[in-house]
This record gives C-alpha cells, structure tokens and sequence, in this order.
C-alpha cells in the first residue's frame, strides 16, 4: 500500500504542479480569515520568502517566480475585499490579458519579501493592478509589476457594487500606466493587422484565471 501510495504522489506531483495549487488554495484560505477589506482601492500586502526551490543558477530568485508569487497576491487580494466571490455570483472569469515586470533589485535565499498590490483602475473591461515587492530587509522597492486582469462574461463594475455594495467610480490611471496602455493597444492593433483581422475585436486574451 505504501508503495502504491508513493507511485500515485510521483505520478500526480510529475503530471500537475502540485505546489502551486496548494499555495493557491492556503492564500485563500488565509485571506478569508483576516479582516474584510472593504475599500477596494487599498494598498493589500502578502507575505513571502525566498526559498531554495525558487533560486536560479545565479542563487537569487528566479525572474519566474516573481509573477508566480503576483498570481497568490492577487488571489488573496481578491479574496479578502471579497472580489471573488463577486466573480463567483455574478458567473464571470478573469485572466490575464497583459502583464509587465521591471526587475529593480534581486530578492536573495531566505529574504522576506511584502507583495503590495493595489487596484490602479479599470474600464468596462478589465481592471489595472499595479503590485510592488517590498524587502522586507530595507523596504527597497525590488520589481514593480503591472498587469491588467480583463474580465470576462461581467464588467469591472458589476464586481466592485457585487462586492462593495456601492457604486465606485474608477480613479484616473496613472501617466505610467497610460502609456503601458497605450503599448497595449498598439500591439494589439499590429498583431490583429498581420493576422487579417484588423477591425475586428475577437481576440482573446489568455493567461491564468484570477492571478
């Protein structure tokens, strides 16, 4: 039995990453025990530390990890100012529709880190995040993400009174983020004019759901 045991924990850790489930599921789990955020505009921090498992050939934190940990922020982020669950009654998804990361400093083995995740904005289709990792060490500012989480089958707007119970204006982006728009947009429009389809919205957007 015991064999058996270990041939099936081989089998499932080789086939799914295990792993990132797990850490998935306890970032829910930990937000849902903590007290309500109720402004949905807040700074949200989530804590971590580099691990020997997320190191790459130069002993510092993998360029992968990074996004990685973003994923379990935004999970625990979303779960604490009950965004989720909005996204669970209203019927609709979310994925990643675009994400850029500038490396600032590296994060070293067993350094604590703060991920700072904070809602920059939206429009009718999608939200704009912006998610700082914070050493723990010095407070150095050490990658600095954005991402824009689109959403699918329901609107920004729809989640935010599902979860807020009020309506909630978006704040103008920042300039920044104007411009990673912009870069956006003007990709898209070259991607779509190569490919025959210019005119036309039909492109979809992949990436993780929820993170």
């Amino acid at each position: 039995m015991l064999v058996l045991v270990l041939v099936a924990s081989l089998l499932l850790f080789s086939v799914f990453d295990v792993w990132y489930f797990l850490r998935a599921a306890l970032a829910v789990v930990h937000a849902w025990f903590q007290p309500r955020i109720w402004d949905i505009l807040a700074v949200q921090s989530f804590d971590g530390i580099v691990l020997p498992h997320d190191l790459d050939k130069l002993y510092h934190m993998n360029n992968s990890r990074y996004l990685r940990e973003c994923d379990f922020a935004r999970l625990h982020a979303y779960t604490r100012s009950r965004l989720l669950i909005a996204l669970f009654k209203s019927g609709g998804g979310m994925v990643i529709g675009a994400s850029t990361i500038r490396y600032r400093r590296s994060l070293e083995i067993w350094e604590s880190f703060q991920i700072q995740t904070k809602i920059r904005g939206w429009d009718d289709k999608a939200f704009y995040l912006e998610q700082r990792f914070v050493s723990k060490r010095d407070g150095f500012v050490s990658a600095v993400m954005f991402s824009k989480q689109n959403v699918m089958n329901s609107s920004p707007e729809i989640l935010i009174s599902l979860a807020s119970k009020m309506k909630v204006e978006s704040p103008e982006l920042p300039q920044e983020l104007k411009y990673w728009n912009s870069f956006i947009s003007a990709s898209s429009q070259i991607l779509r004019a190569e490919s025959g389809l210019r005119g036309r919205s039909s492109e979809i957007s992949l990436g993780s759901c929820c993170m």
